[in-house]
């Protein structure tokens, strides 16, 4: 299962919103019999990825953005989550 561009509104971040949803996207796909799930991220998403981290995902990738993206040194990292007894 791919996890694609989940985002909290400013004015709910802090609140545990981001938590409570990754938590739910874990469950859901437990529940169906994934085996795993995978994201990206961006390098300055750091909340982003202390929050992935704390759920299991580990970092298995680092990838450019794009030819600008490169230019500046802008990295996306690659995340995946095992899920116990999946397929």
């Amino acid at each position: 299962l791919e996890l694609l561009r989940m985002s909290v509104s400013k004015d709910y971040r802090g609140r545990g919103v981001a938590r409570a949803l990754c938590g739910e996207v874990l469950r859901f796909a437990r529940a169906r019999g994934y085996g795993a799930v995978v994201l990206s991220t961006s390098m300055v998403q750091v909340a982003a990825q202390r929050l992935y981290e704390s759920h299991g995902f580990r970092k298995v990738g680092v990838t450019g953005l794009s030819p600008l993206g490169d230019l500046l040194c802008i990295q996306i990292f690659r995340y995946r989550c095992e899920l116990p007894g999946g397929t």
